[in-house]
């Protein structure tokens, strides 16, 4: 195999949200709504399918639909509010992005490979990536809430691989394991690495059947031993 094409996730893979086992931003939106915790929990995450392929445009509309569900009076000051912090906190992690990162980034271009992203997020989430060092190094970059499909689902991973026109078997993806995506590429054809640098035992010890990494630099290695 020679690989012509590596695709990365992006959270908990090129970027954290996460130092020393705490979130970086302190977001309560349950708080700030004034709803039961485990009731905002319950209903953000079913909607997360939602969220991811754009059927809700923007956090805006998913909040009102929650709402709407609880049959709970808007408050669209408090929604506004939660949606200001969930973008600030959002865009915490583009601004200290670890250089083995960013570095073999560039070592894989260097050596005639395309790159490219491959992220389930909704708009609010990928605010700062135009503004982050990450932009520039990518061929291609697929936010799911743009093409209106979601890891793991294979169309995903056909619609990068036809965008910098290689083939998925000579395609790697890189990922720390969230939405099923890294059993979503390999059913779409890609050899499929868990990304681990940023995630504790307890977390990366749950995804088995694909090889681990754990260095950024590792896929360096491997893209030296398929050469």
């Amino acid at each position: 195999m020679v690989v012509e094409a590596v695709f990365f996730d992006l959270y908990e893979t090129l970027i954290t949200e996460w130092e020393n086992g705490i979130k970086k931003a302190d977001y309560n939106p349950a708080r700030l709504l004034g709803i039961e915790e485990d009731i905002y929990k319950r209903e953000w995450g079913k909607r997360r399918e939602q969220r991811m392929d754009g059927t809700f445009p923007d956090a805006k509309s998913c909040l009102v639909d929650m709402y709407r569900v609880l049959e709970t009076p808007l408050n669209m000051d408090d929604i506004k509010k939660v949606i200001e912090n969930r973008i600030q906190a959002k865009a915490i992690p583009f601004k200290s992005i670890d250089e083995e990162v960013i570095e073999t980034i560039i070592q894989i271009k260097e050596m005639g490979i395309k790159v490219g992203l491959i992220s389930n997020c909704a708009p609010e989430e990928v605010l700062e990536w135009e503004n982050s060092p990450l932009a520039n190094l990518f061929d291609t970059v697929i936010f799911s809430y743009k093409v209106k499909c979601a890891k793991p689902n294979k169309k995903i991973y056909e619609i990068a691989c036809t965008n910098v026109n290689v083939q998925p078997k000579n395609s790697l993806f890189i990922g720390d394991g969230g939405s099923n995506e890294l059993f979503g590429a390999r059913e779409a054809g890609l050899k499929a690495y868990h990304a681990t640098w940023f995630q504790p035992p307890v977390i990366s010890e749950k995804i088995t059947g694909f090889p681990k990494l754990k260095k950024p630099s590792d896929i360096l290695t491997i893209i030296k031993s398929k050469g």
